[in-house]
Formats: structure tokens, sequence, C-alpha cells
């Protein structure tokens, strides 16, 4: 079966989200957003695409920063209406510097960071 990105369940802007997970390690790096132009270049580039909702631009992981997500596998969920990207991650993931966007839990009720920023 062919896969149509038509076939998938965006909300009223367009968008639906996406997971990026690191293929090797399966850590959650980050969660952004894709219209059905990032899904396509995505898949036929093997660049990571992202629609930014703040700057109504496509943006390639990486494209200016280096820290590119290369695709790897491409999943959706059952609901049609999330997307997961297994990626290679190179250098941070996150604009704070750090490895994944997930970098701060709540326990006992206050906010503990867990992640320094990595290192140039």
């Amino acid at each position: 079966m062919s896969f149509d990105p038509a076939s998938l369940r965006f909300n009223d802007a367009g968008l639906i989200p996406v997971i990026a997970q690191d293929a090797q390690s399966g850590e959650v790096l980050m969660l952004a957003w894709m219209n059905a132009e990032a899904i396509t270049r995505t898949l036929e580039t093997g660049d990571v695409t992202y629609w930014s909702r703040s700057r109504a631009e496509f943006w390639v992981k990486g494209a200016t920063s280096g820290n590119v997500q290369k695709l790897v596998e491409f999943r959706l969920d059952c609901d049609r209406d999330c997307l997961l990207v297994e990626v290679d991650q190179t250098g941070p993931a996150c604009h704070t510097g750090r490895r994944s966007c997930f970098y701060t839990k709540v326990e006992g009720g206050e906010e503990v960071v867990t992640d320094a920023p990595m290192e140039s």
C-alpha cells in the first residue's frame, strides 16, 4: 500500500505533531510539527524537515546549526494524528544545546534539570 500524506489527520492549521527519537538509543529528542509538504520533503530527501509555527516557514533540522537529523524510519500512530521519526542525530537536538528537549523533570513538586548543554 502506498503512503499518501493526505491520509493523515492534520489539525485545523494543517499540521501534525512529530516526535523525534534517536534511532540508536530510543531517547526522545524533541517534538515539532509538520505539514504535508514537510512530510514529503522529509521522505524524499532524508533530511528531517519541520514546519516552524513561529516563523511560518520550513525548517530543515540542522541547516544552520549543523545539528542535523537524518531520517532512519518514519512511523504513523494508530489514529494517524501523530508521527514518529527515528533519526540519526548529530549534536544536540534542543536549541538550548542539550541532547534532548526533555531535560526537565518534575520530582516531589519541584522542577529538576537533568542534563547540561553539550559542549561544542
